[in-house]
């Protein structure tokens, strides 16, 4: 005879597999988040869940990410500012380029 439901059982709901690598291990997170609160709930947690959940909502877990999102920022405002500087040199040279041409001084003359 099969097993019944208890009525405790949360209904488990279906969702179809991400699309997208990214959508997939967010939808894996969250599942495995769901288990180790029903085993928190449940008391039967591992040392190693209940160590992990307190650590992610420790103040210096929080910090940490904050630092990580500044830090991920900080890397793209660099990147922004080297193409900005590589499209000001080509663009300076192209300007070098057309002041010779109205001078007269061919381009593979040189200066």
């Amino acid at each position: 005879m099969p097993r019944r439901k208890q009525a405790t059982d949360t209904p488990v709901v279906r969702r179809p597999p991400a699309t997208t690598p990214e959508g997939r291990e967010a939808q894996l997170v969250a599942l495995a988040t769901d288990l180790v609160e029903k085993r928190l709930r449940a008391g039967t947690a591992t040392s190693a869940e209940v160590v992990t959940i307190l650590k992610m909502g420790s103040e210096t877990e929080k910090l940490q990410r904050a630092k990580l999102g500044l830090e991920a920022e900080l890397l793209k405002v660099k990147r922004e500012n080297y193409e900005a500087q590589t499209q000001s040199a080509e663009i300076y040279e192209q300007a070098l380029k057309a002041f010779r041409s109205y001078q007269g001084v061919d381009e593979d003359e040189g200066l």
